[in-house]
C-alpha cells in the first residue's frame, strides 16, 4: 500500500513537471508597457505600415524603391502578416478587424496543393504568377515564407487567441501544418542555413505540441539539437556576421527561449542568443555606428544608410541618436525590415550587459579572430577611426557581383561626416585576413574592389595608392594590369592576373 502511494506521488510529480515545461504564458505587452526606445520603434513601424496600407487589397504595398519581380509597387504578403501582428498588439479601435482582414488575405496566398515542392509556402506578392513546370527555387517561389509567415501566425496564436475569431484561429493552425508538412516533404533545409533553421525549429516544435504529434515532437527536438551542435563546434553560426540575417537569427533564438516546449529548447535558445549578441558587440564600433565586415550575407555597407534588422533590434536598447539606423523616409533602403518591430517588442531584447556596454561606448582598439567552420576564419580590426575585416575561406568561396558575400571590407567616417567604404565585390576563390595595419588578400585571377566615399577624386586613386577623403591605402600586388570603372554609387578598381594583394590602411585628418 505504501509503495503504491509513493508511486502515485512520483507519477503526479512527473506529470506536473512535464506540464510546467510545456506551458507557454503569453506576454502582456502593450505600447504603454514598452520602454521608451521600444515604444518609439514600434510606433515608427506602425506609422510606415499605415503609409503603405491598401484598403482594397487588405495588404501593405511595397515601397516604390523595393522591387518584387519585374515591377515596383507590388503588395507584400510576408510584411502584411507582420502588420497584422502589430495591430493585434496595439489593439486600438478597428485594429482587430484590420488584422483579421490582413490574415484572411495572407492565408489566400498560401500554396495548398499537396505534392508540389512549394506546398505550404506563400506567394511573395499576390501579383506574381503561380509556379509551373520545374521552377527554380528563389525565382519561381520562395520556400522561406513558410517560416517567416508561419512563425508570425504562431505568435498570434500564442499571444492573442482572444483577439481573433475561432474560425480564423483554426485556419492559422492549418496553415502552419501545411508549412511544416511542405518543409518536411521538400527536404531542402540544412541546419547550416542558420536563420531559416532557427525559425523552423520553433515552428516545428509548436506544431508538434498543438497537434499532439509524437513523431514531430521527436524529430523537431532532433532538429534543434543538430542546429545547436553545429553552433557549438566553434560558438558560431555557419551563416556568419550579417547585419540583416543575424537579426533573423536573434528572432529565431528569441522564439526558442520564449516559446520552446521544453526547458532544454528554452535554455539552448538563451545560450546561443547571448553568444550571438556578444559576437555582434565585438564587431561593432559605436562611433561609426556599424558592424565591421567580413559579411557572409549583407545588403549594404553602411548601417546609417540602409535598414538592417540587427539595427532594428539595437534600436530597442539605444536611443535614436546612437542606434545604427538611417533617417527614415519612404525611400529608405530596406524600409520593410522596420515592420518586424512588433515581433521584437513582444519577445523582448536581451543583450548581455557586457555586450551592451560595447555598443554604447568604444572600449578600445582590438583585433578579432573568429573561427567559423573548420576551413573558414573571420578576422577584423576595430580601430578608433576605421574598421576592416577579412574572411579566410580555405579557398572554398568566391565573391561575385550578384552575391551577398563580402570577404574583404573597410569602413571609416569621411570628413563630410558620412561613412566611406571599400568592399571586394568580385574575385575567384579567396582568402582575406585582417591585421592591425591592413588587409591581405590571396586569390588567383582578377578581382574587383568597389569604393564609395563622398567627395573622392578619381585622379587620386591609382594602382599603388588610394588617397581617399579621410583614408589612405597603400597597395602592394603582383597584378598584371589595373583599371578604374565608374559605377553607380562609386568606383570599381579592377586588378587583373593577381595572386596576392596587401592593403596598408591608415586614416588621415
Amino acid at each position: 500500500m505504501r509503495r503504491r502511494y509513493l508511486m502515485a506521488l512520483v507519477l503526479v510529480f512527473v506529470t506536473c513537471a512535464a506540464s510546467s515545461e510545456t506551458k507557454i504564458i503569453p506576454r502582456p505587452v502593450s505600447p504603454a508597457s514598452m520602454d521608451k526606445n521600444t515604444r518609439e520603434l514600434f510606433k515608427q513601424s506602425m506609422y510606415w505600415d499605415a503609409q503603405f496600407w491598401d484598403e482594397r487589397a487588405k495588404l501593405v504595398r511595397s515601397p516604390s524603391f523595393e522591387q518584387v519581380g519585374p515591377k515596383a509597387g507590388y503588395h507584400l504578403v510576408r510584411e502584411s502578416s507582420w502588420y497584422a501582428l502589430g495591430l493585434l498588439l496595439r489593439d486600438e479601435a478597428g485594429d482587430r478587424q484590420r488584422a483579421a482582414d490582413i490574415l484572411d488575405a495572407v492565408l489566400k496566398q498560401q500554396y495548398v496543393t499537396p505534392g508540389v515542392r512549394w506546398y505550404g509556402t506563400f506567394r511573395i506578392a499576390p501579383e506574381e504568377p503561380d509556379p509551373t513546370g520545374n521552377p527554380v527555387m528563389w525565382r519561381g517561389y520562395d520556400p522561406n515564407w513558410r517560416e517567416f509567415i508561419g512563425t508570425t501566425f504562431a505568435i498570434i496564436l500564442i499571444e492573442y487567441p482572444d483577439r481573433i475569431s475561432p474560425e480564423l484561429s483554426h485556419r492559422l493552425y492549418a496553415a502552419i501544418d501545411r508549412a511544416v508538412e511542405g518543409e518536411i516533404s521538400e527536404k531542402r533545409l540544412l541546419a547550416s542555413y542558420t536563420n531559416i533553421a532557427l525559425m523552423y525549429g520553433f515552428l516545428w516544435d509548436f506544431a508538434a505540441v498543438h497537434d499532439h504529434r509524437a513523431d514531430w515532437k521527436r524529430q523537431s527536438a532532433e532538429w534543434t539539437e543538430s542546429v545547436y551542435r553545429l553552433f557549438k563546434q566553434y560558438n558560431a553560426f555557419a551563416e556568419y556576421n550579417s547585419p540583416t540575417y543575424c537579426g533573423v537569427d536573434l528572432y529565431g533564438l528569441a522564439t526558442w527561449r520564449s516559446y520552446g516546449s521544453t526547458k532544454r529548447i528554452r535554455t539552448l535558445g538563451s545560450e546561443m542568443e547571448a553568444a550571438l549578441w556578444r559576437d555582434l558587440a565585438d564587431f561593432y564600433q559605436p562611433n561609426l555606428r556599424n558592424i565591421s565586415g567580413p559579411y557572409d550575407r549583407a545588403y549594404g555597407m553602411d548601417m546609417e544608410s540602409y535598414l538592417s534588422l540587427v539595427g532594428v533590434w539595437m534600436r530597442t536598447a539605444l536611443d535614436a541618436q546612437s542606434a545604427p539606423l538611417p533617417a527614415l523616409t519612404a525611400s529608405t533602403d530596406h524600409l520593410p525590415d522596420l515592420w518586424f518591430a512588433p515581433h521584437i517588442a513582444i519577445l523582448g531584447t536581451r543583450i548581455p550587459p557586457d555586450a551592451l556596454a560595447k555598443m554604447k561606448k568604444f572600449e578600445g582598439e582590438r583585433l578579432l579572430h573568429k573561427q567559423i567552420t573548420g576551413q573558414r576564419v573571420a578576422t577584423a580590426w576595430i580601430g578608433r577611426d576605421v574598421i576592416y575585416g577579412g574572411e579566410a575561406t580555405g579557398k572554398t568561396k568566391d565573391a561575385g557581383t550578384t552575391t551577398q558575400f563580402h570577404p574583404a571590407t573597410i569602413q571609416w567616417r569621411t570628413p563630410s561626416g558620412e561613412i566611406g567604404w571599400v568592399r571586394l565585390v568580385q574575385s575567384p576563390m579567396v582568402d582575406a585576413t585582417a591585421e592591425e595595419h591592413g588587409l591581405t588578400i590571396s586569390t588567383t585571377g582578377t578581382i574587383r574592389l568597389r569604393i564609395h566615399a563622398k567627395d573622392m577624386a578619381q585622379a587620386k586613386i591609382g594602382a599603388d595608392v588610394w588617397d581617399l577623403p579621410g583614408l589612405r591605402v597603400a597597395v602592394r600586388s603582383d597584378a598584371k594590369s589595373f583599371s578604374l570603372e565608374k559605377v553607380e554609387g562609386g568606383i570599381d578598381l579592377v586588378y587583373s592576373g593577381i595572386t596576392g594583394m596587401r592593403l596598408e590602411i591608415k586614416t588621415v585628418r
